[in-house]
């Protein structure tokens, strides 16, 4: 019978000189290019991960500070005038609905005033745009001169503005109204060798512990006008 002789299972057989008996000896292990690199990857990544991510943290926060920065500059701009540098109606009626909600919590008070800048219009046409915006900042440092650095000054809209007075009576609103009229009134414009004046009519609204905004504003504006009609019959 013939005997049967077994393939060898793994390796490379080799026949010793003694004996002429054959061992096997194991074959060194082939390990592929690809995942040699990806265990080299995995190991860098797990000794580098820890610095990397404290870099990236730092980077976001630093680009998230300035994200809010942003914000913040498109907030202030979309609540400010850009001529006369004071809050638009948008910026005034948020500084007016908080007065209120501190009003009503506190149980304080306030004055809201309406003023709109006489003769505007006719200014425009004779002497130009230009000409109105330089009597617009020249009446606004000058209101300026008269109110708390607590106050607040607010464009409506075109030539009417609006005061937020804090801790006044109806008395003394009325007459800061009407010192406000009369310091408008005083001050006179040159243009093209033409001296000129402006004026302005004044409306209040007081602030208590029921007041609303929008409620607020109707009644100083509609006193305004009242006021307006008054000054064109003295006149």
């Amino acid at each position: 019978m013939t005997k049967k002789t077994r393939p060898p299972a793994s390796g490379t057989a080799k026949r010793s000189k003694a004996g002429g008996k054959s061992r096997r000896v194991a074959a060194p292990r082939r390990t592929r290019p690809e995942a040699a690199t990806r265990a080299i990857s995995a190991s860098a990544r797990k000794t580098t991960a820890p610095n990397g991510a404290k870099s990236a943290i730092r980077r976001l926060r630093a680009q998230l500070a300035q994200a809010l920065a942003r914000i913040d500059e498109l907030q202030a701009s979309a609540d400010t005038d850009f001529l006369l540098e004071i809050p638009n109606r948008r910026g005034f009626e948020r500084e007016l609905q908080r007065a209120i909600s501190f009003i009503k919590r506190y149980r304080t008070s306030g004055a809201l005033i309406v003023l709109d800048v006489d003769r505007l219009k006719p200014i425009n046409d004779a002497h130009g745009h230009a000409a109105g915006d330089q009597v617009l900042k020249t009446i606004i440092g000058e209101l300026l001169s008269h109110v708390r650095a607590s106050d607040v000054i607010g464009r409506l809209g075109g030539d009417e503005f609006a005061l937020l007075l804090w801790n006044l009576s109806e008395t003394d609103a009325r007459a800061k109204a009407a010192l406000l009229e009369q310091a408008v009134d005083r001050l006179s414009f040159s243009f093209h060798g033409h001296t000129i004046s402006a004026g302005a009519s004044a409306g209040i609204a007081m602030l208590g512990p029921h007041a609303e905004a929008a409620k607020a504003l109707e009644e100083a504006d509609r006193a305004m006008y009242v006021r307006k009609a008054q000054r064109r019959h003295e006149t």
